[in-house]
């Protein structure tokens, strides 16, 4: 099937960037540091997007060749690198005092901006695999520096103010389906059952009676026939979940989500569910794995968390694909595919190649 449009997004200005950093990583980044792949003739477009916590000093320089390599990956005409932290300015143990007038003494060292190690290491690491870095920015309390800047504006205890308004990346985030959360792990906190849910109880009862009734069937039925009643229950309940005017007020009823629950345990059932992720219903099969992964029980969580990170993945938004596969995992570290998943998507496979992966994976199962 054909891959739904890109948008491309041309780079207005730094500001521009620095404030759309939350929309490129679908949350608002704390003590990170991001790299944007600018692409395109002269790097005139943002492409991919990678982040990592601030490291310690002494992991500065793997942190930033595991980086480099992965927004390598992308190859990229430079890099728009960019701290994100709310560290205040550093005076360097080297830094010299400042002479003034004869007989009046120095100055104290001027401060410097925070996190100029880590710059410096990443720069290298870029440079050692031919990536230029465009611009290096520090982004704290509602401004932004230039490093390498040398003017007023740039010293420390100044800044420029992030531009407010939509920018045309944020524009572009939401209207591909990104929902800015206010950090990570508001994004994850999306997925995960609520210990004060008052309808935990009523799923946690609706599976153990339909697994049971999963058990029956496949001992009455045979698992072929069983697993053609499961790809039709999840088929109607993507169905159900299409967007549209009564969507936010549906919820799916706890024996449904059960029985879809208990469907995605056949692996059958679930390889064929990715095919979702590619068709007209991709939305709608995201909203169902979105609310099943919430909704589940811990043990029944693992497969619609992996489909989940597939369609996040496929959409582009790394970051949810990221929580729901550490989702995936939790519920059953020997998983092979959340592991395979995981794995690609560390090594910044972009989407492209995953619905190429996903389609011939298709096609040579109804080839038989």
């Amino acid at each position: 099937m054909d891959e739904p449009p890109i948008p491309v997004i041309r780079l207005g200005d730094t500001g521009e960037v620095a404030a759309a950093l939350p929309h490129l990583l679908g949350f608002h980044p704390a003590e990170s540091v991001v790299l944007v792949s600018l692409r395109g003739t002269g790097g005139s477009r943002v492409g991919l997007t990678v982040r990592a916590d601030l490291p310690p000093p002494a992991a500065a320089r793997s942190l930033a060749h595991t980086l480099a390599g992965k927004v390598a990956t992308d190859e990229p005409q430079a890099v728009l690198l960019a701290v994100v932290s709310g560290a205040p300015d550093v005076v360097t143990p080297d830094a010299a005092a400042v002479p003034v007038l004869p007989g009046a003494g120095f100055l104290p060292p001027a401060p410097e901006l925070p996190h100029r190690d880590l710059v410096h290491e990443m720069v290298l690491a870029l440079d050692a695999r031919d990536v230029p870095v465009r611009e290096a920015l520090l982004v704290r309390s509602g401004h932004w520096w230039d490093y390498d800047c040398p003017y007023p504006c740039c010293e420390p205890g100044a800044g420029t103010p992030l531009p407010g308004g939509a920018s045309p990346l944020a524009a572009a985030a939401v209207a591909g389906g990104a929902v800015l959360a206010a950090g990570r792990e508001a994004l994850a906190a999306r997925i995960t059952p609520s210990d004060d849910d008052p309808g935990a109880a009523g799923v946690a009862s609706a599976c153990l009676s339909a697994g049971r009734e999963h058990a029956a069937r496949l001992r009455a039925l045979g698992r072929a026939a069983v697993a053609a009643e499961a790809g039709a229950a999840v088929t109607a309940a993507v169905a159900d979940c299409r967007p549209g005017p009564d969507t936010a007020a549906t919820r799916l009823a706890d024996a449904r989500v059960a029985r879809v629950l208990w469907g995605l345990t056949l692996p059958e059932v679930r390889d064929r569910a990715l095919g979702l992720a590619l068709g007209e219903d991709a939305a709608a099969a995201e909203v169902l794995w979105s609310e099943c992964t919430r909704r589940a029980p811990v043990l029944l969580d693992g497969p619609p968390a992996t489909l989940l990170a597939v369609s996040a993945w496929l959409r582009g938004d790394g970051a949810m694909a990221n929580v729901a596969l550490e989702r995936a995992l939790a519920a059953d570290p020997g998983a092979a595919l959340p592991q395979l998943l995981a794995d690609g998507l560390a090594a910044c496979l972009p989407p492209s190649a995953l619905r190429a992966l996903i389609g011939s994976t298709l096609e040579q199962d109804a080839a038989g």
